[in-house]
């Protein structure tokens, strides 16, 4: 992923379109699109800052764990369920998730779906 440009830069091109310039000018001027231009200008408008936001991070595990309590109490009702299984019961109840999300969250509360020995030997295979 590429690094963000310089602050200066960004404080350079805001304050040549505050002096006056359009945002396709400031952009030639200073080498950078117009829609960078653009953004950095909204935002000292409607900010005050022209630093740039965090780049990376998790972004979607809020919208899983809003509904922790229903997956953990659904996943201790019925241990055996597969994780598309699990998937399914959520989705009947409003939930939409992905089965991978599921795995990211139970991993975040450290609950591993490990069979044990209660599990039934394979008839077809030796074990």
């Amino acid at each position: 992923m590429p690094s963000p440009l310089s602050v200066d830069l960004r404080e350079r091109v805001v304050a040549a379109v505050a002096a006056g310039a359009s945002c396709h000018r400031a952009a030639a001027r200073f080498g950078v699109s117009v829609s960078s231009a653009s953004r950095w200008s909204e935002r000292f408008r409607d900010q005050g800052q022209v630093a740039p936001k965090p780049m990376g991070g998790d972004h979607t595990s809020h919208a899983i764990e809003a509904h922790a309590a229903l997956i953990l109490a659904t996943s201790k009702q019925e241990p055996r369920l597969l994780l598309r299984e699990l998937r399914d019961r959520l989705a009947e109840q409003g939930v939409q998730t992905s089965t991978s999300g599921l795995s990211r969250f139970f991993q975040r509360h450290g609950i591993t779906w490990k069979r044990g020995r209660r599990m039934q030997l394979s008839r077809s295979v030796r074990t």
